[in-house]
């Protein structure tokens, strides 16, 4: 079986990204707002990600998007730390290595950006990805770090690069 490809996002990825997404967080049981859910990236990954020091990626899988995750300047946070943002995967791309290359690939684009370091926000059920987290170098901080209006996320980890 051939391994899926990540890549950058590209824009014909917008809405079959938005709708994974939204089902994946519907799936894990996410409050819609209050966390990436609200999100109006969302509906527009592509150009959401053009900014400056910013990219984004998705597990293509045969024309299928398998799931995606990206790096940005952390919102409302002065200084050079990045977020990871919007990492989720499908059922059928989980226990596959698949999340360990992803997050090699933008760890390695955050440092390439020139970022000292990476944040992170998620749910304190989200038991799997915070496993990934910390086997990627993560470490867990008492509170968030800027403000992402994601309040909803009350787990937060921070990495050096």
């Amino acid at each position: 079986m051939e391994m899926p490809v990540i890549r950058p996002i590209e824009k014909q990825d917008n809405a079959r990204l938005t709708e994974l997404i939204r089902s994946i967080l519907d799936d894990f049981g996410v409050p819609r707002i209050g966390s990436a859910y609200a999100d109006s990236a969302l509906d527009d990954m592509y150009s959401a990600y053009q900014m400056e020091k910013s990219a984004y990626f998705v597990i293509d899988d045969n024309g299928t998007l398998l799931g995606g995750a990206g790096i940005a300047q952390l919102d409302n946070f002065d200084g050079p730390v990045c977020e990871l943002q919007k990492m989720y995967f499908a059922i059928e791309a989980r226990g596959r290595g698949l999340g360990t290359e992803m997050m090699r690939i933008c760890l390695e684009k955050a440092k390439e950006f020139g970022y000292e370091k990476v944040y992170l926000e998620t749910m304190p059920y989200m038991i799997a990805a915070q496993k990934l987290y910390e086997r990627s170098g993560f470490t867990y901080i008492d509170g968030p770090l800027g403000d992402t209006g994601h309040y909803a996320c009350q787990t937060h980890m921070i990495k050096q690069l």
